[in-house]
Order: C-alpha cells, then structure tokens, then sequence
C-alpha cells in the first residue's frame, strides 16, 4: 500500500513539473560582490545576448527571483520598444542585496516637506494595498497609475477630501499621480534612450490632484521612472526618487503579450519609438 502511495505522489508530482513553465535560459556575464567586479554593460549586450525563445519565458515571477545585477544585465540588454498604449498590470522588485525590510524612509531621509511623513511605509504594503499598474495614454504623452486604496494615504493625512475617480474598463477607479511619457536617457544604460515616466511636472498635467498627487512631483518624492520592453506586453522598469535608484517593477499586459508574442519570437522586431543606440542589439531570433 506504501508502494501505490509513493507512486501515485510521484506521478502527481510529475504531473505538476510538467504543468509548470520552465524557467528561461538567461546567460549572464560573471560578477562579484564588489563594484569593480560588475560588468560592462556593453560588453554583457555584445557577448551575451538573449534567445527571444528564452524572453518569450520571462515573466514577472522569473524577474523576482534575480538579483540586482542580473536585473542590470537583462536591462541593459533590452530595447525601449513602442511607447505603451492601455492599461499594464504592475509588480514591484525591491533590490536584492539591500535590507530585507527596505522602508521608503530609507530612500526619502532627506527630503523635505510632507513627503516625510511616509516614514514606516513598507514599500511592499504601497505594492500589495495600493499599487495595481499604469495606465497609459500614448496620444496624449501621459500616464495614470492605478491605485485601488488609499487608506495607509489617508491614515497619514496626505489625501484631503476624496480624489476624484476615473473610467476605467467600465467601473470607476482612482488613476492618480499622473506624469509625462517621452524617450530619454536612461540613468543605468546611456548607449541607448529609454522610455521616461516624469513626474516632475505632474502638476501641469491636466487632472492633477493636490493631495494626493503632489507626493510624487517636484515638492515631494520626484520620481522619475524609466521603462524598456523584454517583448510586447511586457516591459521592466526601474524607479528612481531624485536620481537615486529606489527599485525594479514590471508591468504586463496579459492581452497584448498573447498577440504578439509568436511574431516577435519568430523575428525579434519590434517598433521602436526611442533612440535605439549607436551599438547595435544582437537578436537571436527563432527560425522555426
């Protein structure tokens, strides 16, 4: 009886693992604990580059489990793609390596104003509570971030009133802190333009809300996120608060991705909008 019971959990174990995608075959350029140790970027894109086979495979849970550096180098070796259109579903990437519980306090000591009383706000809690994605207005060079509780926000005094909601696929949701879209140069990788989410001047973008909004302009935390596509529907993300590198986030587009997944695979091309660089992105491109 032992003996069928073993049997039938290996099967059903078996049966699992083959359920289960496999993770992408990534090569990375050797790298030490040290800042001399790290890699240059342009070399990681020259001798390293990414099967499209293997970044069909990539997905947000894949993205967690990798280091800072590793992040880097995926990073480095990506194109910004076509500026964004629709709704992204968003995941946040806390730097590995750093403290195990990374508190924006640590990030925005230094800045002035109401900003500071977000000191105690787990980056993780403004992930799980707060933070569903952005949605983007290609036309209009704008975007919106979806945020579905405000409650930590309002526990610390920095949404007066009630914000104003939006359409959002059918049913009114908050899209707040808005920020400006265009191409620019990224603050990891100068070789090639990524696209730039600016929330500098957000207060002159039609829509903008004093409380809460002004948190991420120019008076408060002056986040300034960048952007590059690992294929269509899918792009990585770093956020920066004043220059200084914060963290990693994904967004996805579960529809867009199906769409073009095959085609990309198949060629590696995609439409780019932002300078794609002097040094020219090797493609391994699927035959089949």
């Amino acid at each position: 009886m032992k003996a069928l019971v073993v049997t039938a959990l290996a099967i059903t174990l078996a049966a699992c693992s083959a359920d289960k995608p496999s993770a992408p075959g990534i090569p990375f350029a050797p790298y030490g604990k040290g800042y001399a140790s790290k890699p240059d970027l342009a070399q990681v894109d020259y001798q390293y580059p990414i099967p499209t086979v293997e970044i069909a495979k990539i997905t947000p849970d894949y993205l967690a489990t990798l280091d800072q550096e590793q992040l880097d180098q995926i990073y480095a070796r990506l194109t910004a793609g076509p500026i964004p259109d629709g709704a992204f579903d968003g995941r946040i990437l806390l730097p590995k390596g750093g403290s195990g519980q990374f508190r924006l306090a640590e990030v925005v000591g230094g800045f002035a104003g109401k900003a500071l009383e977000l000191k105690g706000l787990l980056l993780e809690d403004v992930g799980e509570t707060m933070w569903r994605g952005k949605v983007f207005y290609r036309n209009e060079r704008v975007l919106r971030n979806r945020i579905e509780d405000l409650a930590a926000l309002k526990k610390m005094g920095l949404v007066q009133g009630e914000p104003k909601k939006m359409d959002f696929n059918g049913k009114e949701t908050w899209l707040l802190f808005p920020a400006k879209l265009y191409c620019g140069q990224s603050l990891l990788d100068a070789r090639r333009e990524s696209i730039i989410i600016d929330y500098f001047f957000t207060d002159e973008i039609p829509g903008y809300q004093e409380y809460p909004d002004f948190l991420a302009g120019r008076r408060g935390l002056r986040v300034r996120d960048e952007i590059r596509m690992i294929r269509p529907g899918l792009y990585l993300g770093r956020a920066y608060l004043d220059k200084g590198f914060a963290l990693n986030f994904t967004l996805y587009n579960k529809a867009m991705d199906e769409q073009g997944r095959d085609a990309f695979v198949k060629t590696g091309q995609v439409q780019e909008d932002c300078w794609s660089g002097t040094q020219a992105r090797k493609v391994l491109a699927s035959a089949g």
